[in-house]
């Protein structure tokens, strides 16, 4: 959201940005644009203004968890507990993946957003979690044969496979647990 907006469209962005995020976590990719508009409390024109269509609505949806996924580890950099960062930020990216339910794939099936750009989001992920990693092989948590890459994979793994669950994420949560414990044994 540009800085040279009014302060009420930047509220509004902002307001609309987070309902979409519920939505979409909620009905997936399909999640209704009226209904988000509704639920934000603004007229559609003003959504539409906003994200001129479910392309740009869901691409600022996507970017917007990417970025926080990456902050939320770089807080987490010098935890004293190293084991205890990862899995908490496995977790949320766990959780991510679980709502963000289809909408990965419906940015690049539309031909939306480029491969490229969704491949740029891993890359991001996977250099914002490399920190956490490193200091929890160090410590001897995880393997150290462990990289980004395969936590990402685990992840994506898991988030297929529970797609279709009644709770993708409360079955998210169950099978990354069962992941960790192949990976990082409590001790």
């Amino acid at each position: 959201m540009p800085q040279h907006q009014r302060a009420d469209a930047r509220r509004n962005y902002a307001r609309i940005l987070a309902v979409a995020e519920r939505e979409v976590a909620a009905h997936g990719a399909d999640a209704s644009l009226e209904r988000i508009a509704r639920v934000s409390g603004v007229g559609s024109a003003t959504v539409r203004r906003h994200f001129p269509g479910r392309a740009a609505l869901l691409e600022a949806v996507f970017r917007e968890r990417i970025e926080s996924l990456c902050a939320r580890a770089a807080a987490s950099a010098d935890a004293v507990d190293a084991r205890a960062a990862l899995l908490d930020w496995l977790d949320g990216v766990t959780e991510y993946a679980a709502s963000a339910r289809g909408m990965a794939e419906a940015l690049a099936h539309d031909r939306l957003v480029e491969p490229e750009r969704v491949s740029a989001c891993s890359v991001k992920l996977e250099e914002a979690v490399e920190p956490l990693l490193r200091r929890a092989a160090e410590s001897g948590a995880v393997a150290p044969d462990v990289t980004a890459a395969d936590l990402l994979a685990l992840v994506t793994g898991i988030a297929l496979a529970t797609e279709r669950h009644a709770d993708p994420a409360a079955e998210g949560r169950r099978l990354l647990e069962l992941t960790v414990r192949g990976i990082s044994p409590v001790r």
